[in-house]
Order: structure tokens, then sequence, then C-alpha cells
């Protein structure tokens, strides 16, 4: 019996891979191995469910089952995958142990957990799978009626008034691209939120300074209360009531010693590093993602950031592929056996978007099929889902030397060291313009690359 090609995870890019393989091997035996259900589901749209009044089930688009039957394979859902031996081309798994012809590791990425203080630590949620956005959910809408009143021994976070929301403060702790996108949705959909970041702004890795201050403008409008400079330093559990505000003290003094709690009233007190404590019914870790390299650094596969693969997505093993979140795509191509394979390849870099998906999934569909194909990564504008202010980023190349000019108002392109725009930001209604800009900067680029080849 022919050993199947096995793909790891069903996320974006595991049916992505499956999609695009039944394209051109309608036959070949393929097994999905994943750790959820395997229902498919756009994983973009768990930060902008609830303005659209979705709830988790509502958010999935196809079910494990279907998607079995559609696309002629085997799931395999609840199951993980405890080892891989690249020599032997075998697998063990909780199910147990399997053969593999080739093997496709879409195994994503995980958020980044900070450690922190406080008896309630733990109660600190991140959102970056369905399973993830359904605890939060049933925990945001049966949140009890706590509200955002100041808590002992602090001066309290500026929260919005009662009138808005009389309960549900959520607390994001990072004013990133994610952070931002469920700061959109949740004060959008009514709820109190507060955003704390170390920098000084909302996207600083993305936006040029104005931009980002018009995004500060356009969800404070909305509601967001911001909290720059500062992190999250503890989570404890709320003693039930709350003290007069006048009686309230700096974080630094001593009145700043958690009160010891024998009951607690399901509300969070969180301290943060500049003094400040608010009273919050949710605490969401925004901070970013890390890629999971466990099962591949186990296997013995050369990883960095992520897992390294070359342009064909090949790892350093033979037979093994990787994708999506937990890919490092580097250039140049492995050896033909692991002893040859770290030299020719360099570089590299994680790309967590869905179009770079897509692009690497049909690359390494027809890798798969007896084709290899180097993945070619085309300009990739980004849409952030913040309605309050639409925006659109085509970042320029990490490290690429140059600076940000204003064009005109909503507009900002970045220019290297020869003039030329390698990379635009587009607010406002200036993001119907998309389009337009994405071919300016891929003609520049290709003059660039006749003029210098």
């Amino acid at each position: 019996m022919t050993a199947p090609t096995i793909i790891i995870g069903a996320g974006l890019a595991g049916w992505t891979t499956v999609r695009e393989l039944r394209k051109l091997e309608p036959t070949t035996p393929l097994l999905l191995i994943t750790a959820d259900s395997g229902d498919f589901y756009a994983k973009p749209s768990l930060s902008n469910a609830l303005q659209q009044k979705r709830a988790p089930a509502q958010l999935v688009t196809t079910l494990a089952a279907k998607m079995a039957e559609t696309h002629n394979l085997r799931v395999l859902a609840h199951t993980r995958v405890l080892a891989i031996d690249p020599v032997a081309r075998t697998l063990r798994s909780t199910q147990g142990e399997f053969h593999y012809r080739q093997l496709v590791l879409a195994t994503g990425a995980q958020p980044i957990r900070l450690p922190l203080a406080g008896d309630a630590a733990d109660q600190v949620q991140s959102i970056n799978s369905l399973d993830d956005f359904s605890v939060f959910y049933q925990r945001l809408t049966n949140a009890d009626q706590a509200g955002t009143a100041p808590t002992a021994g602090g001066v309290p976070l500026d929260p919005q008034p009662s009138h808005e929301h009389p309960a549900r403060h959520v607390l994001i702790m990072g004013a990133g691209l994610i952070g931002c996108e469920f700061a959109n949705d949740l004060a959008g959909a009514g709820y109190r939120v507060s955003v704390v970041d170390p920098s000084n702004g909302p996207m600083t890795a993305l936006l040029p300074a104005p931009a980002s201050a018009q995004l500060q403008q356009a969800l404070g409008d909305l509601g967001v209360r911001w909290h720059f400079g500062a992190t999250v330093k503890a989570v404890n559990w709320a003693p039930t009531g709350s003290p007069d505000p006048a009686g309230a003290a700096p974080a630094s003094g001593p009145a700043s010693r958690p009160t010891p709690v024998t009951q607690h009233s399901g509300a969070l007190q969180v301290e943060l590093s500049n003094g400040q404590l608010a009273r919050v019914d949710i605490v969401l870790s925004a901070i970013g993602l890390r890629s999971n390299l466990e099962l591949a650094q186990a296997g013995g596969l050369v990883c960095e950031r992520g897992i390294v693969v070359d342009a064909t997505l090949r790892t350093s093993s033979p037979g093994i592929y990787a994708l999506g979140d937990s890919a490092q795509y580097a250039s140049g191509l492995w050896g033909a056996t692991p002893e040859a394979a770290a030299a020719p390849v360099a570089g590299g870099r994680t790309l967590p978007y869905v179009m770079p998906i897509m692009s690497a999934a049909r690359a390494l569909a027809a890798t798969l099929a007896g084709t290899p194909t180097a993945v070619v990564f085309p300009l990739m504008p980004v849409a952030i889902k913040t309605p309050a202010l639409p925006i659109v980023v085509a970042a320029p190349a990490p490290g690429t030397p140059g600076q940000w000019h204003n064009a005109e108002p909503g507009q900002w392109q970045f220019m290297d060291e020869q003039q030329q725009v390698r990379g635009f930001v587009l607010t406002g209604k200036q993001t119907a313009r998309r389009a337009e800009h994405a071919r300016l900067v891929l003609g520049q680029r290709a003059a660039s690359t006749i003029s210098h080849p």
C-alpha cells in the first residue's frame, strides 16, 4: 500500500495545500492530522465577528467531514502528533504510528505569553483559533456587571463613562495589528476597551507616525482608551466590592500590596508598570505570535524564528515541507542529503498573513505533485480590519533603508535611498487606490531589476 502524503495542521495553510494539491493529484492518498476539529473557518474573521454579531459556530464555513468528502482524504481530528522520524519517514501520534511519503508541517504559531505576577495571571486570554475565540466569546457574553470601579492601592485607569456600556471592560495587551483589530471590534460592539502598550502609539512597527496618530484618534473616538509607555505587571482577582475612589494611592507605595482575597467578584485587578490599576472583566493578550517549532526541532530540522524552508518550501530534511505561520521562508535550495543541507539556504522571514499562505500552497502543491516549484511572493498589501479607520499596508522588505514620505493626505510612500517606492500605507478613502499604488511599486521594482541585473 502506498504511504500517504500527510499534512499536519488544519488551518488555512493545511487546507489550502489540500485544495491546491487535489487540483493536480485527484487520487494520491492524503491524510490530514489536526489537534482540533478540523472544521474550516477563516481565521481573520475572529477579529471582526463581534460587530457582525456572529457567534463562534457561525464562523465555520465547512465541517471537516464535508472537507474530507469533497477533497477525497482522511482526516484525523483531535489527534496530536507526538514525534516525527525523518529517517524512517514515520510519525507517532495519539492515534498510533503512520508512515508518510511526503510530510507537510502546517503547524502554525502560538501566542507569545509574557510572565505576569498575580493570582489571576492564568486568566489572561489570547485568541489564535476558533477554540480560543469560543472561550473568549463565552466569557465576554456571560461577564458579570463588575464594571471598571477603581481598586485599592492605585490610580484607576481611565475607563469609558458608565453610560457607554454598563459592564464588560476588556483590557488588551498590545497595540499591534491584532490588538487594534480586536479593539475596534469590541468597542464597535459596545464594550469598554483599554489598550496597554509600551510604545508611543498603535501599530508603530507598521505605520508611519502620522498614520499611527490617525488610528489612535479614530479608535479613541470610538471609545478606546490608550495607555502607552506601559506594560501589564500583574493580574489578580479583584476582591468583592470597591473602595471609595478618593482613597486610591499610587501603586508604588505601601498601599499597593495586594489585598488578601478570600472572596472575589469574578472581575480582575490589573496593575500596570506605571502604577495604574484597573478593575476589568477580561484581559486579552495580543502581543504577537511565535512559530510552533517543538515537533520540527525534536525531529532535527533546522529552525530559527520558524522552520527554515528553501525556495521550494522544503525543510532541511528531504521529504518534509513547511508553510504558513510555522515557516521561515529563505532563499536558495537545500542539498540532496541532510549532511549537505545547511550551506545553500540563507536569510528568510516569517509571513503571518493570508496572501503568502495562498502563494506558498500553490507552489508546494506543484512540488508535491512532482514538479519542484519555487514560491514567488508577489507584492502583498494587507487590509487591516479597523473600520474606524480603514488601512492598507504594503510594508517594505525588512531592513530596507529609507523613510516614509507623506505624498498627500491619507497616503504615505516608503522611499529607499535611490528614491524608489518600496512600500506604501493608505488610510481612509485612499485605500480605494490600493491597486494603483501596488502597480507603482511593482513597476519601480521591475525597473530597478533591469538597471541592476
